[in-house]
């Protein structure tokens, strides 16, 4: 699923977001060496602690008013462009986040990879892509991986040279340093999208049809149990948010992750992170610990970012003891191996459960499992629909009900196929009915057609 990223607020952020598409490139090497001695005269006659009391608009005015007033007393040879470039990355640099900055303020980037002082690459639309900018040393890379993980309450060093934290924004940072990072510090950023998509959108875009749509909307509304299931990149978080979106606004929900990124709209929202252990080891709050507290929350939905360890259990538990309604996503490829990572989830966390009665569990449990896919084009789409209709033996069985049918690409490399109704009339229909939610059956007939998706 395309995201659409934040719209710049200040005339800096268009300014920066101009430079990274038009990629300006790099100062000099000559340039450089005057930033930095401009920015330690900077640090001279400016208390930098003082700025934190400030707006973000007046503090970068401040900044910019004093570089100005220091290079005036000085003959550069610079023009004007160059120096104004000197000037808001300073701003960046005191401020914010550095080179960053101006990939934060594109709204086309999706993805931000820093691996050590190589150049920046990021994804647009899709696709990787390298920028012409770079931190100046592992020092300064550290600098600010450290400024984003201490905003959150996290830290980073050789004891614990892995953590996982977030922007102001809502962006997804993972940063890994030495001795695990061999080349230098490694950072990686999940662009958070402050305008939030809506199913409409999805179908603009051809990444769902508007009769899958109508379904999964009706689905939601009647408390059956959804498993997003995808690869890392592939949109689940995305679509989360969307079947999130049809929740009924009187009920209470509990959203449980390991970095916030759900961004639901409805009134009575609680929402638990994950927290890592202290400096001496103690003090972690995992989110098996957080699921189990959930049912004592009164939750109508539970809501998991995503079920990767121990919690899986606790959730099957939650689905099948009056908890309906629960969303969650797991990496799999399959829908068929999203139910299989659930099984083995459930069995690394030490519970010795017979194959047949965990199976059942997993049957009972889950109603739907919607696989999405991110596509050579860059394009991320729901790809099949299946219900969990049951148990044979030790089999858990599972009924395709829409698929999205590949038929090749296209002169530019789109992806070409069409959404299709396998003519499966799923088991929960009745329910539906029952509830005053029925889709209508047309939905689910097999007439050959489909919806072809371009885009």
């Amino acid at each position: 699923m395309n995201l659409r990223e934040r719209t710049p607020t200040s005339t800096s952020d268009e300014m920066r977001a101009g430079w990274a598409g038009r990629g300006a490139g790099r100062l000099s090497q000559e340039e450089q060496e005057y930033k930095q001695k401009l920015f330690r005269k900077l640090v001279k006659v400016m208390d930098l602690t003082l700025l934190s009391t400030l707006d973000e608009r007046e503090a970068r005015l401040q900044v910019q008013q004093v570089c100005e007033s220091l290079m005036s007393k000085e003959t550069l040879p610079f023009n004007a462009g160059v120096r104004q470039r000197i000037v808001n990355e300073l701003q960046d640099e005191v401020l914010g986040l550095g080179p960053l900055e101006t990939l934060l303020a594109d709204k086309t980037v999706s993805d931000i990879l820093v691996n050590g002082t190589t150049p920046i690459y990021v994804e647009r639309r899709g696709k990787l892509e390298q920028t012409t900018l770079r931190f100046d040393s592992d020092a300064h890379l550290m600098t600010i991986i450290d400024r984003i993980v201490s905003s959150v309450g996290r830290r980073i060093d050789e004891s614990s040279p892995m953590v996982d934290a977030r922007l102001k924004d809502g962006s997804r940072v993972n940063a890994v340093i030495p001795p695990l990072a061999i080349d230098g510090p490694m950072l990686s950023i999940r662009r958070f999208a402050v305008e939030r998509l809506g199913v409409e959108s999805l179908v603009e875009y051809g990444s769902i049809s508007p009769e899958i749509a109508r379904l999964l909307e009706k689905v939601v509304k009647a408390r059956l149990n959804v498993l997003v299931s995808g690869g890392t990149g592939a949109g689940k978080t995305t679509l989360l948010n969307i079947l999130s979106g049809f929740i009924p606004h009187d009920e209470r929900i509990v959203t449980i992750e390991d970095s916030a990124e759900l961004q639901l709209q409805q009134p009575h929202v609680g929402r638990l992170e994950t927290r890592p252990p202290n400096i001496e080891g103690k003090g972690e709050i995992s989110q098996r610990d957080l699921v189990r507290n959930s049912l004592r929350m009164r939750p109508d939905r539970i809501v998991v970012g995503e079920v990767r360890g121990g919690e899986a259990f606790d959730m099957l538990q939650a689905m099948n003891t009056g908890h309906d309604g629960s969303l969650t996503t797991i990496h799999a490829n399959t829908p068929r191996d999203a139910l299989t990572r659930i099984e083995n989830m459930v069995a690394m966390s030490g519970f010795q459960l017979p194959p047949q009665a965990l199976r059942s569990q997993i049957a009972s449990a889950i109603d739907v499992v919607v696989q999405v896919e991110r596509q050579e084009d860059g394009v991320r789409r729901l790809v099949s629909v299946q219900e969990v209709s049951g148990q044979e033996g030790e089999i858990i069985t599972m009924s395709e009900i829409f698929r999205f049918e590949r038929e090749g690409v296209d002169a530019d490399g789109r992806v070409v196929g069409r959404y299709l109704a396998t003519g499966v009339v799923p088991g929960f229909h009745d329910h539906l009915k029952r509830r005053g939610l029925d889709p209508g059956l047309e939905i689910f007939q097999n007439t050959g057609g489909g919806r072809r998706s371009w885009i």
